[in-house]
């Protein structure tokens, strides 16, 4: 869950128009997008109350108004991820000190008011003003009427205000009002219009209809917390594992889409297979897993193989593969 987030919640501040063209923007996450970090949602095209992305997909939702660019795990957001400034600028609000906790623990009342959590506002040319919220209690660098540059680092990635997942909400405004990075001049054609992006930000983050955000082998069932944690990456699988299970935690999925997680030993023979039935619905997150208790000769060593495969509309969407080598 992330949050629509309004201007006011920062600040009353509407931009006034600046002399010049507006800048184009930077990844405002010191990322690796597709690796280390995944747009989880982008901003709702749909002015009724329903929703669609830029490219009439379904990763948004009702009057999301921000890029939603999120890490794999906590374990990954409390290690320190930078936010940066996407273009060079006067900081005009921030805020700090909310705490990093879920939503999901808190409630929505605790937050109210504060949904953005630790955040920025910064003016840019051509009438142009990015917001940046969710960051961690105690990172914001920055203070009002200091000047920026365009990958400045203004915060790290955090888990503050109305949100479940750690990520940064980023929200673009051009004199006063929303705009969509990747579209902001749309007509009805999905995908049309000239991204605001710079051009090397632009083929970073290509957009992907959905993608597999978590990928591993543990020694027993593996929990979504487990998951979100990072927990279930760091427990070690031996060849005196009781289990060997395969697991993967994909985004943006939708409605149809059918999903396979394959488990094969060192030799080729399938260990296990979990085949999803088609999902009922579009799931911004969903975890699945496949395995078996150990034999009684205990696990051989070797190169062992995780196969996920989504399908949808009748064709391949994600596949990916990973491995775990046992050594004796």
């Amino acid at each position: 869950m992330s949050t629509t987030v309004a201007a006011g919640l920062l600040a009353p501040w509407v931009a006034e128009a600046a002399s010049g063209p507006a800048p184009r923007l930077r990844v405002p996450v010191a990322c690796e997008v597709g690796r280390t970090c995944f747009v989880q949602y982008y901003v709702d095209r749909d002015p009724s109350s329903g929703a669609r992305d830029f490219r009439c997909g379904t990763l948004t939702y009702d009057a999301h108004d921000g890029t939603d660019i999120r890490v794999p795990t906590l374990a990954d957001q409390q290690q320190g991820v930078e936010v940066v400034a996407a273009a060079d600028g006067e900081v005009l609000r921030v805020r700090d000190g909310t705490p990093d906790i879920s939503v999901r623990e808190q409630g929505s009342e605790r937050v109210r008011g504060t949904e953005c959590g630790n955040g920025v506002v910064i003016a840019h040319g051509g009438g142009l003003e990015t917001q940046y919220c969710h960051m961690a209690r105690g990172s914001v660098s920055v203070r009002p009427g200091d000047r920026v540059t365009a990958g400045q680092t203004i915060g790290r990635v955090g888990l503050s205000g109305q949100t479940e997942f750690p990520h940064l909400h980023f929200t673009v405004r051009r004199d006063g009002a929303v705009v969509d990075p990747f579209a902001p001049d749309q007509g009805g054609a999905c995908g049309a219009g000239s991204p605001l992006w710079e051009e090397a930000a632009a083929a970073a983050l290509t957009y992907t209809p959905g993608a597999v955000l978590n990928a591993g082998f543990a020694p027993g069932p593996v929990t979504m917390d487990a998951i979100e944690s990072g927990a279930a990456r760091r427990v070690a699988v031996t060849p005196a594992a009781p289990a060997l299970v395969a697991y993967i935690r994909a985004i943006g999925l939708q409605s149809g889409d059918v999903q396979r997680l394959t488990l094969t030993a060192p030799n080729g023979t399938v260990l296990a297979e979990n085949t999803a039935p088609p999902l009922e619905s579009n799931k911004a997150q969903w975890m699945m897993f496949a395995g078996l208790r150990r034999p009684a000769s205990g696990w051989p060593t070797g190169v062992y193989r995780g196969a996920y495969v989504l399908q949808r509309d009748g064709k391949t969407a994600i596949q990916h593969g990973f491995t775990l080598e046992l050594r004796p």
